[in-house]
């Protein structure tokens, strides 16, 4: 199909598209006005009666239909919902059965006036944006909910405690007054939507008028530059498509290699087309060019990289093109062989040879003339692998040959053994001198002991007064916490008597002739009067009863006091002694500190000699174990220098004896080893001593840390 005829059939399909839209548009406005209509005149209306007949007969307990309508539909449910609330709390006052009661307000009451809120929120929220004017009436529907919602639960409240005959006064007194008010501002807002409505018809009308004119103008005005368009369009598009078709066909067999030479377009039209074909001509010159050129690149480029196949990075793309593409390729093709022979090198052959020799643990090769990081990074490693080797072969023979220094060792755990028992002669010296003053302190202890007897005995008939007082003060707070009982007793008599008092003054306020209910409440306020005054007499009397157990306690308080004066008598004389024992103490006190001195420089050498000891063995195995194992790790490998080193190390051991040699322990070594396992044993025999000596004096805190 040609252009012409498709632009031709798309615009007859547009032309009749637009007529059968056009219809069915109209078609539809009319049906639109059609059911507005009937739904103000008859459907509304409907309701309207519905509402007075709702109205009029309220307490037939008829339920009100739904109209559809959003605002209406939840106006009317809320009304609804409303009364039923009502006639739900009437049946409840009717019912005497509890339980048949709170189900009346759970299921009918409580749920139909929580629908009403709930459904005049919905119709508030529709509707109130267009009665700005009755904004006070929706607070006064608010204010009469609010006073209905709280009679209702004062009547369940009433109903809960089984006050039916109030519950009813109550009902009819205050309850409908509210209730009916609430259903007033309901049936306002009922007229002001039919208001709403009917202005919304007017509205309504007149817009379905206005846009049925404009939309069959348009329409006719659509048609006839449609026609007219279609027509002049696809005879002089067609001509000029035609041409440039063919030209951008041959153009099209040059790309594809289809032909070795191209045409340039027909431009000879003064239109967009002929434009058009000015600038591909141009474009037509430039590619031919450029793949001329990108012919010449390609053959280079693949030139090279059969040299990069072999190894050889050192030759480079030459060929230009105007092709930025190819060129920026071009570009980053010889920049990235750059690179590569700067950081790697310009031939691989080598660093793979290189790498080879590695791998068979020869750190001898290099490579010559290197050029690159990675080639010259090859020989600087191998020059440090090589003098890690070396050092590592000859720290390793330095190992071997650290034996003999680790004997040395042993010779001064010898020597500080020989201290050691030089200190437990000092200590032992130092023990016979505290001796004497121990005997002394002795005998101030026994003294000690007896006065301590008799302050126990004070003490404890001062405990036996503490405890009669605790006694008769327990039986104080036991009285008190009857007054307490008493009190909360008086308190919760005043608080009902309060809410009665109250309960009697509503009564009376609202009664009228129904207050002969009142003479009930008096009489309960006069019941709770007498439990007061009967609670009042209790409270007197434990509070006289408290007082005579506070005068027990004072008399057995003044008797501990006589009991506690012995007490500080025997503690006068007890501190005296205490005083000629702290001399003794201060004697004892020089001694100890030279003890401690010499016993604490004794253990600290003898963990040295201990520890130096254990390490010392421990550092020849491994030391031993690790030389041999580095050299023999280290012969394993090629590199410069090995024969050198094991040069060097054999002069070495030449000049110090075998280490097997040096491990071997003397005879002066297990001498002093012998003496130190028997100086143990009098520092234990003296530590034994002291703690005896400890638990003779416990009143002294310095000889109970020694």
């Amino acid at each position: 199909m040609s252009i012409k005829r498709r632009i031709i059939g798309a615009f007859m399909v547009l032309i009749v598209a637009t007529i059968l839209a056009s219809l069915y548009v109209a078609n539809n406005i009319r049906n639109i006005k059609t059911n507005v209509k009937n739904l103000v005149t008859k459907d509304y209306a409907g309701v309207d009666y519905l509402l007075e007949s709702d109205r009029d007969s309220y307490q037939s307990n008829v339920a009100i239909s739904q109209i559809i309508n959003f605002g209406m539909t939840f106006l009317l449910e809320a009304d609804r919902d409303s009364y039923q609330s009502n006639a739900a709390i009437s049946k409840s006052l009717a019912s005497h059965d509890k339980d048949k009661a709170n189900k009346i307000i759970k299921d009918e009451v409580l749920n139909n006036l929580n629908q009403v809120r709930q459904r005049f929120d919905k119709f508030s929220a529709l509707l109130a944006h267009e009665m700005p004017e009755h904004k006070a009436k929706f607070d006064e529907f608010d204010t009469y909910y609010q006073k209905t919602t709280e009679n209702t639960n004062k009547l369940i409240e009433m109903i809960n405690v089984e006050k039916f005959d109030e519950a009813n006064r109550f009902y009819f007194d205050k309850y409908l007054a509210d209730y009916e008010k609430m259903r007033g501002a309901m049936d306002f807002f009922t007229e002001a939507a039919y208001k709403v409505i009917e202005a919304n018809q007017k509205d309504t009308d007149a817009a379905i008028a206005s846009s049925f004119i404009t939309f069959i103008i348009m329409t006719l005005i659509s048609i006839a530059l449609t026609i007219f368009f279609s027509i002049y369009l696809s005879r002089t598009i067609n001509k000029s498509i035609t041409k440039f078709k063919d030209g951008l066909l041959g153009f099209f067999a040059y790309l594809n290699k289809d032909t070795e030479s191209v045409n340039l377009l027909d431009n000879s039209s003064n239109d967009e087309i002929a434009e058009i074909a000015t600038v591909v001509n141009e474009n037509i010159n430039k590619t031919k060019l450029l793949l001329e050129q990108d012919a010449m690149l390609i053959n280079d480029v693949k030139k090279v990289v059969a040299l990069v196949k072999d190894g050889d990075i050192k030759k480079r793309i030459e060929k230009q093109t105007y092709n930025k593409s190819l060129e920026e390729l071009k570009i980053i093709f010889n920049d990235m062989l750059e690179t590569i022979s700067k950081t790697v090198a310009d031939d691989l052959n080598e660093i793979k040879k290189s790498l080879k020799e590695f791998q068979k643990l020869n750190f001898t090769y290099r490579i010559k003339n290197a050029k690159g990081d990675t080639a010259e990074g090859l020989n600087t490693l191998a020059e440090i692998i090589n003098e890690m080797l070396v050092d590592n072969k000859s720290n390793g023979i330095t190992l071997q040959n650290s034996a003999y220094t680790l004997l040395k060792n042993v010779d001064k755990l010898s020597t500080s053994s020989n201290e050691a028992a030089a200190s437990l002669e000092e200590t032992a010296a130092a023990l016979e001198e505290i001796t004497s003053n121990i005997s002394h302190n002795t005998e101030n202890v026994v003294k000690m002991a007896k006065n301590a007897n008799e302050l126990r005995i004070s003490s404890s008939e001062g405990e036996k007064l503490a405890n009669q007082t605790t006694s008769a003060m327990d039986s104080i707070n036991e009285q008190v916490t009857a007054i307490n009982d008493a009190i909360s007793v008086i308190d919760q008599i005043a608080f009902q008597t309060n809410i009665l008092s109250l309960n009697a003054a509503v009564e009376a306020a609202t009664a009228g002739e129904a207050g002969k209910g009142f003479a009930v409440v008096a009489q309960e306020v006069r019941n709770l009067a007498s439990r007061s005054a009967e609670a009042a007499k209790e409270i007197k009397d434990l509070v006289e009863n408290a007082t005579i157990k506070a005068n027990d306690g004072k008399n057995i308080a003044d008797k501990m006091i006589k009991g506690y004066v012995g007490l500080n008598d025997n503690i006068t004389r007890t501190l005296e002694l205490i005083g000629d024992v702290e001399v003794a103490s201060k004697e004892q006190q020089t001694g100890i500190v030279q003890i401690n001195d010499a016993i604490n420089l004794l253990d600290r050498q003898t963990q040295q000699n201990a520890s130096v000891a254990n390490e010392t063995k421990d550092i020849a195995n491994q030391t031993q174990e690790i030389a041999d194992e580095i050299v023999r790790e280290a012969d394993e490998k090629e590199f410069i220098g090995k024969d050198r080193v094991t040069e060097e190390s054999n002069k070495k051991t030449k000049v110090h004896p075998t280490s097997s040699k040096k491990n071997e322990p003397t005879k002066e070594t297990k001498s002093q080893a012998s003496q130190k396992s028997e100086k143990p044993k009098i520092e234990s025999k003296k530590n034994q001593s002291s703690k005896v000596i400890t638990s003779n004096t416990k009143d002294d805190d310095e000889w109970e840390s020694f």
